[in-house]
């Protein structure tokens, strides 16, 4: 029901959306004919008073619109309650996608989905307006979401090893995504890296699920408390932290570890490694397009160019980081470029991993498109200002979503965290 009721405030608020969106058309449309009888003396103070008795008459019947359907969503939330409260509270939690690739072929694994797509294109104003839509931050652990409490964490992993692998995927997706072409690439629909380091290297696999359209920063800073109450509640110990981000789960991942030392938390010391995979740390080439097609059409006065540039403006705040990949609060809020000092936790080893969807890396194609989202210098790390060893790896012929999944990813991962553990 909480889904159902954020959908329907969804559309509530899309349609007054489109009621502002038709008022700037007819502002727009306005504005093109008083700057022509502007210029005609004898014309130009008949047409503002026609204008101004039209800009009545539309504001008159706008506002209609909007009181009749804030109506029909009190009325309808009315219903709801009174279903709610005949129901109680005692129904069963929804039941997480299984980690399969098969399960694109169920209503739930579309549902999933697209939950994932509207999170990353109006998340932030799903959770500023606590929509039911909203994907909270929240662990999972094999089939299903688990509080980050002791007993809770104790009852999910019964089997708990001190080694812990948490998987955070990329804007617009969701946990699921780790299952990608899992039978393509592995013979088995449930494989995933999580299951893979769990079979050779003894690791307990943890997913992170959340909101992709908030800002990076509020969702590492998140992320970064939500790793205190893991290492302080996890049932082996002492734990050892593999953190692994695909897209903007890297940046997350970054943006925590940021958080994490300069709130002092504890888990900070537990992590032995930071996997990027295909994370856009200097942007993405679509963001810094998608804002230049917004300030261009913005500048163009026509009904039509007018609404998709305001249409544009309310891409969520994580599309707009996209343009510059900022981990902390202060780089957005400036809105422009700015180097790192460094990378966050100096004691772990960082690993980088691009893609070309060209086999030869040089090719023009793959060194202008990268993995089709990502170029290989911004996958490649962060642009700081003073030296810091990275480790850097590339794949060619690979897209940017195979990074999830793919053998050669993971025999590298593989290899690392071995050579890590033997060292």
């Amino acid at each position: 029901m909480r889904r159902f009721r954020g959908l329907k405030s969804l559309i509530h608020d899309a349609v007054d959306a489109t009621v502002e969106l038709v008022r700037e058309g007819h502002e727009s449309t306005s504005r093109t004919v008083m700057r022509v009888t502007d210029e005609v003396p004898p014309l130009r103070e008949p047409a503002r008073a026609v204008d101004e008795l039209r800009r009545l008459g539309t504001s008159g019947v706008l506002g209609t619109i909007k009181f009749v359907n804030r109506s029909v969503q009190t009325v309808t939330d009315l219903g709801l309650d009174a279903v709610d409260a005949a129901l109680g509270d005692d129904r069963p939690e929804s039941v997480p996608v299984p980690l399969a690739s098969n399960a694109t072929s169920s209503l739930h694994w579309v549902g999933d989905a697209a939950l994932g797509l509207v999170n990353a294109a109006v998340g932030d104003h799903l959770h500023a307006t606590q929509s039911g839509l909203d994907l909270s931050m929240e662990l999972r652990a094999g089939d299903r979401y688990v509080p980050v409490t002791a007993e809770a964490l104790r009852a999910a992993l019964p089997e708990a090893t001190t080694k812990v692998a948490l998987f955070v995927h990329g804007m617009a997706t969701t946990e699921w995504s780790w299952s990608l072409k899992s039978e393509t690439y592995h013979g088995d629909p449930a494989v995933n890296f999580g299951t893979l380091l769990q079979r050779d290297l003894g690791f307990t696999p943890l997913f992170l699920r959340y909101n992709t359209g908030r800002h990076i920063s509020e969702c590492g800073r998140r992320f970064a408390h939500l790793l205190e109450d893991l290492v302080n509640a996890y049932p082996a110990q002492p734990i050892e932290l593999t953190l692994i981000g695909h897209s903007m789960g890297g940046l997350v991942i970054s943006s925590a570890c940021h958080y994490g030392e300069t709130d002092g938390l504890s888990w900070t010391k537990a992590v032995r490694r930071v996997f990027y995979l295909g994370s856009p740390h200097q942007g993405a080439p679509l963001a810094h397009f998608g804002h230049a097609l917004t300030g261009a059409l913005g500048r163009i006065d026509l009904p039509a160019t007018q609404i998709l540039a305001r249409i544009l403006e309310k891409r969520s705040a994580a599309v707009h980081d996209m343009r510059h990949a900022p981990i902390v609060d202060e780089h957005w809020l400036s809105d422009s470029p700015l180097a790192r000092e460094a990378l966050p936790l100096p004691h772990a080893a960082h690993h980088f991993v691009s893609a070309t969807m060209t086999v030869d890396p040089e090719h023009p194609l793959g060194v202008l498109m990268g993995d089709l989202l990502v170029r290989v210098p911004s996958a490649s790390g962060p642009v700081m200002s003073s030296s810091f060893p990275i480790d850097t790896s590339h794949y060619g012929g690979v897209m940017h979503h195979e990074l999830q999944n793919h053998p050669a990813v993971y025999t590298q991962l593989a290899r690392l965290c071995a050579a890590d553990a033997s060292a």
